[in-house]
């Protein structure tokens, strides 16, 4: 069991950037997938980005080349850039592991992009 802080979203006009933060209560060394998700009122939640120990990622078609996913496992915390926003960035951002577990959601942070 782990508890995960996000923190860093805001208001913000297109073309901005963002850096969320979360921050695990313990150590993520042993969790090989950490990822950041995002939900929009009245949308599925979607996958943004994922990230491995090793430093591998992925993400969505919808924000590649705009945003970045990494990590510190010393620091205990997963970062996403987030540049050249758009409105449909919307959302409220969570962290979690990948697959999810359920008992790791934290409260998110929300991003509002304007246009």
């Amino acid at each position: 069991q782990v508890q995960l802080v996000e923190s860093g979203g805001g208001l913000v006009q297109a073309g901005g950037s963002l850096r969320l933060s979360c921050a695990a209560s313990r150590s993520i060394f042993s969790i090989n997938v950490m990822g950041w998700y995002r939900q929009a009122p009245g949308k599925q939640r979607e996958q943004v980005a994922t990230i491995t120990n090793g430093g591998s990622t992925n993400y969505a078609d919808s924000v590649k080349g705009r945003f970045t996913i990494s990590r510190d496992n010393a620091k205990n915390t997963v970062y996403l850039q987030m540049n050249s926003l758009k409105p449909e960035d919307t959302a409220r951002y969570y962290c979690n592991t990948y697959p999810i577990r359920y008992n790791y959601w934290g409260r998110g942070t929300q991003v509002t992009v304007s246009s």
